[in-house]
């Protein structure tokens, strides 16, 4: 198996791995945010794919990340399940900033994004009730429960919680953070959607480690700084990295997720009406489906 790592903010390196290499990789929809690292994880024979979402010196901006091209070269690259790491504030009381949280469910805020690979005389409705995958969403919680107990950390770990993503780059106004918070939601961020999207439309399992850096505005007094989210990032970056690596040293190797085969049924569009252009852009998804 081959498990894809997107490092969010705060995260800009792989983990260690063996017998490394990078490879610049292309795509149709453009280039993706860096060259991919890839590797085997220990004496494990487990292939890692890593890949920095924002750029390896942060260049690029939630709205402006190049979500199509990362999915498309991972997917290139053989890509079976996909951790992330995400960045985000907490709208409640006791997710604390360094909390862990593995998210099961996501609210889209934005307005500006391109949510899918498909459209151009492709038409493809698919199911999305689940946007994490639950068993890749349950291990990594398992592996992020045994890393902060090896790291001797007092972060908790808490296995859900909705992830309500803005837009951004700017932070939430009070009133905003408010309505999020009476929504019932549990983390606000910027770059879950249309990663998680896109992932399901490629047909790999996909998971995140959220790590709390902040409060949002919704607390008395609070105030997000780009200081306090950046320290708070750097705390959680040990935490986050050792669930990882336990999470690929544990990796089940019969974990068979419904994302593996999530296309099926989905595409309303026949073959011979899938322009060839569009075809060519889409192929490495649907060939199977619509050569059958």
């Amino acid at each position: 198996m081959t498990i894809g790592f997107i490092g969010g903010s705060g995260i800009y390196e792989a983990l260690p791995l063996r017998n490394t290499r990078t490879e610049s990789v292309t795509t149709p929809f453009g280039d993706p945010s860096a060259d991919l690292e890839i590797g085997e994880f220990g004496d494990t024979g487990r292939e890692v794919v890593f890949l920095p979402r924002h750029g390896p010196d942060h260049q690029r901006s939630p709205t402006d990340l190049p979500y199509k091209a990362n999915i498309h070269a991972l997917k290139q690259a053989g890509v079976e399940y996909v951790i992330a790491s995400n960045a985000v504030g907490s709208l409640k009381e006791e997710l604390s900033p360094q909390t862990i949280v593995i998210p099961d469910q996501i609210y889209d805020r934005t307005k500006h994004r391109d949510l899918s690979f498909f459209g151009d005389g492709i038409v493809v409705h698919q199911p999305f009730t689940r946007p994490y995958s639950p068993k890749l969403a349950d291990h990594l919680a398992d592996a992020a429960e045994r890393a902060l107990e090896d790291l001797g950390s007092d972060s908790a770990v808490v296995d859900e919680g909705t992830y309500v993503c803005i837009e951004g780059p700017q932070y939430s106004t009070k009133a905003e953070s408010e309505f999020y918070k009476r929504q019932g939601w549990d983390l606000v961020g910027m770059t879950a959607i249309p990663e998680a999207k896109l992932a399901r439309e490629a047909e790999m399992a996909y998971a995140t480690i959220a790590g709390v850096t902040d409060y949002d505005v919704w607390k008395q007094d609070a105030e997000v700084t780009l200081e306090e989210v950046l320290e708070n990032a750097a705390a959680n970056e040990e935490a986050i990295k050792e669930t990882v690596q336990e999470a690929v040293r544990t990796f089940p190797e019969d974990m068979d997720c419904e994302a593996h085969g999530s296309l099926e049924g989905t595409i309303n569009t026949p073959a011979e009406a899938v322009p060839e252009d569009t075809r060519e852009r889409v192929g490495i998804f649907v060939d199977r489906y619509l050569d059958d």
